[in-house]
């Protein structure tokens, strides 16, 4: 016995151009794709607060009656922990946030400069292949200096970081020299840093710096990625890197033998 086929219903023409007009509509309006996630924001600009704060903890303590420099001490912990939440995000964070979405081999920066150089266009959603290696000095100096203020003591041999007391004199006497002298190094990288981002965001018309604020950027034909894959629950992630950051930095000072008060 045959069985008859269920019977489709076509559709009408007018119905298809209706379909496909919706698409092309829902494709136009979204003019801006995701860039980076709210953790990898929040840690960029509590960052550059505290590296500020470090700066004027320091030149200003007497004036903030501070003159055993507690305040910053504890800034300079505090810098630690976000460093070392950042390398914990660049390995569970968000695809941007991840080390190996943006960390290029140094031909490949040198490859991306000369390009620049010959007025050549290329797009990045996330960080370009220059801006990552400055992305890991920053890192490397801004860890550098706050570890290095951890046995660092000062000129008038009373304030001391929580480290100080378990190395040598002479060592403690390099250390705090170049923990002075690092600071001004890691100011100008700071500074290469905002004009580098400041004349792609002005002439190049590349919105880094807004992108990192409010986190998206202009749709494009990016050579990384068309938009940035946010990890579920990154919150709650990006908490619990922060916790475990904080228990390596403290955890470490105590039982390398220093004191956090």
């Amino acid at each position: 016995m045959a069985i008859a086929a269920p019977a489709t219903t076509p559709i009408a023409p007018s119905e298809r151009k209706a379909e496909a007009g919706l698409t092309l509509h829902q494709t136009a309006l979204k003019t801006h794709v995701r860039a980076w996630d709210l953790p990898t924001r929040l840690f960029h600009w509590s960052l550059v607060t505290l590296i500020g704060c470090a700066w004027l903890s320091y030149n200003f303590a007497n004036a903030i009656g501070d003159p055993t420099l507690r305040w910053h001490r504890w800034n300079g912990m505090a810098i630690l922990v976000l460093v070392v939440f950042r390398v914990l995000w660049g390995f569970v964070g968000s695809s941007t946030s991840r080390f190996s979405a943006f960390i290029r081999w140094p031909w490949v920066a040198l490859g991306y400069g000369l390009d620049l150089l010959r007025g050549k266009t290329r797009h990045y959603l996330g960080h370009n292949p220059l801006g990552s290696w400055m992305i890991v000095m920053l890192l490397l100096a801004v860890g550098a200096q706050a570890i290095g203020g951890l046995y660092t003591l000062e000129h008038n041999e009373i304030t001391a970081g929580p480290l100080q007391r378990t190395i040598s004199d002479a060592a403690t006497e390099f250390i705090s020299r170049w923990h002075r002298r690092g600071f001004n190094l890691l100011l100008g990288l700071v500074a290469l840093h905002v004009l580098a981002n400041s004349l792609y965001q002005l002439f190049r018309r590349d919105p880094l710096i807004t992108a990192m604020v409010v986190g998206t950027k202009p749709s494009a034909d990016y050579e990384d990625a068309s938009e940035a894959v946010i990890v579920p629950l990154a919150g709650l992630r990006a908490l619990g890197c922060l916790a475990v950051a904080a228990a390596i930095v403290f955890g470490s000072i105590v039982l390398l033998g220093g004191r956090l008060i």
